[in-house]
């Protein structure tokens, strides 16, 4: 049996883009893909010009659409789509339980000001709402679907190896390179300490698995700056994160760095859910 990745469509750009980078993920984990549209008022404003009582036929002739342009580019996976309704971050988090995905692919139309602080979009809903990865792509990101070069940001909180299982599959998969970004908060002993131990724990991890990787170390007051920062200049194709990071002053006012990096980044961003333990690496 396949894995599967699970991907939202609305039938915009974005959120092809999206299903298009699924695929090229699916081709190298051989994993079928499928799309889930959420029948809500505010789901694509262009589809609600259809006849109320047509809506669910048009959404089926797209998909179908979908379906023939794209399974042929699926080497061995299957295409398949879903329709539900009700809240988009609950459906889509509730399929991707029923079929145990192993990814969920999201093109997010990101968000600003007022809206972002208070009411978020639905890929941080999403993100902060189930335990397994997601891939959020911003709308207008043009960039190789092909993973080389991925930014991995360590931090000196205790959740910040835990994204690096999934992180060391998917650059086996591509044969890519994971550039580990060790991130010092501030100019503190005891914190640059931690930071280089977790570093010298994921370098045995990466060893040990076969994935090549680099490190680069620097000081930052604003983890997600700096992090995009380091990925444009590497040119990157992934960035991959906690979903929970370290909060310090600067970040009072500008909110949860992974949600930052959701909305602001130009280049594709890995999530994982922070699990809670006490003791031990989880790696």
């Amino acid at each position: 049996m396949n894995k599967v990745i699970l991907t939202g469509i609305d039938f915009s750009d974005c959120s092809v883009n999206a299903l298009e980078h699924a695929i090229s993920i699916a081709n190298k984990a051989n994993a079928d893909i499928t799309m889930v549209w959420v029948n809500r008022p505010t789901t694509g404003k262009e589809i609600y010009n259809v006849d109320p009582e047509h809506i669910t036929a048009e959404v089926i002739n797209r998909f179908e659409k979908l379906v023939s342009q794209y399974q042929p580019l699926l080497h061995s996976g299957k295409l398949h789509f879903q329709i539900r309704k009700g809240k988009i971050y609950e459906e889509i988090v509730r399929v991707a339980d029923e079929l145990d995905a192993f990814l969920i692919m999201i093109g997010t139309h990101g968000s600003s000001g007022y809206e972002e602080f208070w009411i978020g979009s639905n890929a941080n809903k999403i993100v902060s709402a189930t335990d397994r990865p997601v891939i959020t792509i911003r709308g207008g990101v043009n960039i190789s679907r092909s993973i080389q070069t991925i930014v991995m940001p360590i931090d000196s909180s205790i959740e910040s190896r835990q994204k690096v299982p999934m992180t060391a599959l998917l650059a086996k998969y591509f044969d890519a390179e994971i550039h580990i970004l060790g991130l010092f908060s501030a100019d503190v002993d005891e914190i640059i300490e931690t930071v280089q131990e977790y570093i010298k724990q994921v370098k045995i991890y990466l060893t040990e698995n076969q994935v090549r990787f680099i490190v680069k170390e620097m000081e930052a007051e604003n983890l997600t700056d700096a992090t995009i920062e380091y990925a444009k200049t590497v040119n990157a194709n992934l960035i991959s994160i906690m979903d929970e990071q370290e909060i310090t002053t600067s970040n009072l006012w500008l909110g949860p760095y992974a949600q930052q990096m959701v909305n602001h980044s130009p280049i594709p961003v890995m999530s994982i859910h922070a699990k809670d333990f006490t003791t031990g690496a989880s790696m």
